[in-house]
């Protein structure tokens, strides 16, 4: 054990898939006797849990890399690992491009981590991105927060979205069993967790690969009836649940949002793009209409539910015309929270080999439009919260000023107001909103 370095630090790019696998890493590194370090230059391990969706996240990665690779040049008892979608994606090329790192692993070897460091440790330069079955990992992972926690209720993405690496980097859907998902559930709640976030890429699909999960074609392992399974579970207070796909999001999983009293009203269902012939393109499988659908069943059953969404501008085709739809339909909706992005062509996919890319500048220009729409509508948003009564899970005190504590609503909206976090962590407390921002509340507790 003595050979093993004793501080970590793990740094993480892109989704909520990425940090929930980076808790899960850090429990292995401190089941192996490694300590947190804040900072990256006093740790002898550091790890980069990588994202592929963007072009920009990916050089970023290479920027932090290279400062760590000349480190290692001094210092050759530090040990380089480059976990997630950049590593499964790159796989050899980066032990070409970058040598002084020591391990390169996908994100279905998460669980392998101690094996594959064991090897690290023993001299040897690791590759770990070949295909893989994912094994459930009891190793206690290092969560960043005593409230909330994520849960991974499925892996993997059998879509072909033709812009979209994450099938090529997570492999196809593998769903978790109920029991097994339970379980892990029923332990946070031990551990005084008071709020779950369920996570999948594409969680609508939970179930369907499951041994046994139809019976005369009828699907008996689906994510409404997870979310009924997992509903009573005691001492957990709030689910949440991400990412939704329009194409399986139904009227019965609407319904049962609505009925079950701990599941909150919010929603995160991507639509990527106002023009149907784009979402076409995009390989997406629904329609404008149909996700305007959606969006009317969920306000029908439940008035108050914020919305949140992703969107891209300047795919390959997209005209101004089509762009216009999709400025259109914020408008309409006007979404609680939208994360948008200028198409970035990603290895391996086909829309990166279609001649019909838009400039650098056309994409700059219809991400600012959108994004001012965007902080317009979601303003609006806020406004209406003001004067109301929120329902705020306080989770921490608020970094700028230690008088405040910070949690979010039932509609996830970031909460600020006056009180003793010793007093109020993990508590659900009515907050008066008398301010609102864009994406975030300041009220009084009541």
């Amino acid at each position: 054990m003595s050979q093993i370095p004793r501080h970590y630090h793990i740094t993480t790019f892109g989704c909520q898939m990425n940090k929930a696998d980076s808790e899960q890493m850090a429990g292995v590194l401190e089941k192996m006797g490694f300590q947190w370090s804040e900072d990256p230059n006093q740790a002898d391990l550091i790890l980069y849990n990588t994202c592929t969706i963007r072009d920009n996240a990916e050089q970023k990665v290479y920027s932090y890399l290279g400062k760590q690779a000349k480190r290692k040049q001094k210092n050759p008892d530090l040990t380089l690992v480059l976990a997630g979608c950049v590593a499964q994606q790159e796989g050899e090329r980066l032990l070409q491009r970058i040598p002084e790192l020591d391990l390169v692993m996908g994100p279905q070897h998460v669980g392998r981590l101690e094996d594959l460091l064991e090897d690290v440790f023993s001299g040897n330069q690791v590759l770990a991105t070949e295909s893989r079955y994912i094994t459930e990992n009891i190793t206690q992972p290092r969560r960043e927060s005593t409230v909330s926690a994520w849960v991974n209720v499925i892996y993997g993405c059998n879509e072909r979205c033709t812009y979209c690496v994450v099938p090529n980097v997570r492999g196809i859907e593998q769903s978790r069993t109920p029991l097994a998902i339970k379980q892990e559930i029923e332990n946070l709640a031990a551990q005084g967790y008071k709020e779950i976030t369920l996570l999948g890429q594409n969680i609508d699909a939970y179930g369907r690969d499951l041994p046994g999960s139809t019976e005369n074609g009828r699907n008996l392992y689906n994510f409404t009836d997870l979310l009924y399974f997992l509903h009573d579970v005691p001492g957990i207070e709030r689910f949440r649940f991400a990412t939704s796909h329009p194409r399986y999001f139904t009227e019965r999983l609407i319904n049962s949002c609505a009925q079950l009293d701990k599941i909150c009203k919010y929603f995160h269902i991507p639509f990527q793009s106002g023009n149907n012939e784009i979402l076409k393109a995009m390989g997406r499988g629904y329609t404008i209409e149909r996700y305007r659908e959606i969006i009317e069943k969920i306000r029908t059953y439940m008035p108050d539910a914020a919305i949140s969404a992703d969107v891209i501008v300047g795919f390959p085709g997209e005209s101004e015309q089509h762009f216009q739809d999709s400025l259109e339909l914020v408008e309409e909706i006007g979404f609680d929270q939208l994360n948008s992005a200028a198409y970035s062509p990603r290895p391996g996919t086909p829309a990166a080999q279609w001649e019909n890319q838009l400039s650098l500048e056309t994409k700059s220009d219809r991400l600012q439009r959108i994004n001012h729409l965007i902080n317009a509508k979601a303003a609006q948003g806020s406004q209406l919260r003001v004067g109301k009564i929120e329902k705020i899970l306080v989770e921490q005190i608020n970094p700028k000023d230690p008088n405040q504590v910070m949690g979010r609503s039932d509609g996830n909206r970031l909460t600020f107001f006056n009180g003793n976090i010793d007093e109020l962590k993990g508590k659900i407390v009515p907050v008066k909103i008398i301010y609102a921002r864009p994406f975030s509340l300041t009220g009084i507790l009541v």
